[in-house]
């Protein structure tokens, strides 16, 4: 009887504790935003990107647009996916994997691309399985905070994607991002 009793009061907490971290844009406490992004075309008989900036739209938000094309059909493709650390220049943090994008995108394999992919998906239409072949595009995709499913300490980051078809590497996308918690001043 008091087992069953602590399960409902530990759920109770884990609910309101959810509730607490689900916060919607309105939490001032955490800016989550694009510093910089860097696209490089490895090959260009391959991949062309046409677009690659960020524009700031606030003082918190700012969009990143990427408009690429794949100018043969791909239907093997990897990810070598890298995140980096700002201490004293960018050191490996957290994550280094290399991902099949064909086969993730028939099933979400890896919890932690998962996450990334789950960030840009709504604002992109690379949301198929393979081939892929056109253009390829990311379009006024902001950092939303309450889609992180991660803690993450504050700090400047850069996530670095190296896109290899048929095992070469043909492009490469950097993101640099900030994450700032500031608990003190939340709702």
């Amino acid at each position: 009887m008091q087992n069953s009793k602590k399960n409902g009061n530990s759920k109770k907490i884990f609910k309101k504790s959810q509730k607490h971290n689900n916060k919607n844009e309105q939490n001032d406490a955490v800016v989550f935003k694009f510093t910089n992004v860097v696209c490089l075309s490895r090959n260009e008989s391959w991949f062309v990107f046409h677009t690659c900036r960020l524009k700031a739209i606030r003082r918190d938000r700012v969009l990143l647009n990427i408009n690429g094309t794949i100018l043969h059909p791909a239907d093997n493709i990897s990810i070598h996916a890298q995140i980096f650390k700002k201490a004293s220049g960018f050191k490996p943090w957290l994550l280094n994997a290399k991902v099949d994008g064909c086969r993730f995108m028939r099933r979400n394999y890896n919890p932690i691309i998962g996450i990334i992919f789950d960030l840009f998906q709504d604002f992109s239409n690379i949301n198929h399985s393979c081939p892929f072949v056109g253009p390829q595009v990311v379009k006024d995709f902001y950092l939303r905070p309450e889609r992180l499913k991660l803690p993450f300490p504050t700090g400047d980051y850069m996530l670095s994607l190296i896109w290899h078809f048929y095992k070469r590497p043909q492009f490469d996308t950097n993101v640099s991002f900030s994450f700032v918690e500031d608990l003190l001043n939340s709702n």
